[in-house]
């Protein structure tokens, strides 16, 4: 197995390998590649305690550090998921907020490992690309929502 030249590493305290199946079952084009246990006792564990996974998530891949409560993830990294419709959106969203996440707004939550995550559907990104009014009514719409509904946004780009 060739090991990726760029990867994206999240921390965890203990539970790499469980975030990372729960990924791989609820994202397309996501799997667990590998799990690395300790060959021998250390300071914060056992030998046999998960150390790492190595995982993708919608085609981008990760590893998972299981380096203790150090380390806490925050909204300075989210992984945005694109989404085409309403339906997508409800999947994606409800799978992680239905998992022990908590919802933000305008699109964010979190899953129940603190990680953030970003459910746009691509409607709302391309009504920010064209800009003008249409970016602003769009805008305005989204700030006013947890969950993005779709139509609402579409409705807002209208005017």
């Amino acid at each position: 197995m060739q090991i990726s030249k760029n990867q994206i590493c999240l921390m965890f305290d203990k539970e790499a390998e469980e975030a990372a199946n729960f990924y791989a079952e609820t994202f397309p084009n996501s799997s667990v590649r590998s799990v690395h246990k300790a060959p021998d006792d250390y300071p914060m564990g056992k030998a046999g305690d998960v150390l790492t996974v190595e995982f993708t998530v919608l085609g981008i891949p990760c590893i998972g550090v299981n380096g203790g409560s150090y380390f806490k993830h925050s909204e300075a990294f989210s992984f945005q998921i694109a989404t085409d419709d309403q339906e997508e959106t409800n999947e994606y969203w409800n799978a992680i907020v239905g998992n022990g996440g908590k919802e933000s707004m305008c699109g964010w939550c979190k899953d129940r490992w603190g990680l953030s995550w970003q459910i746009t559907p691509r409607t709302l990104t391309e009504a920010m690309a064209n800009g003008g009014d249409e970016a602003k009514r769009a805008f305005n719409a989204m700030m006013k929502m947890k969950k993005i509904d779709v139509a609402a946004i579409e409705t807002a780009r209208r005017g």
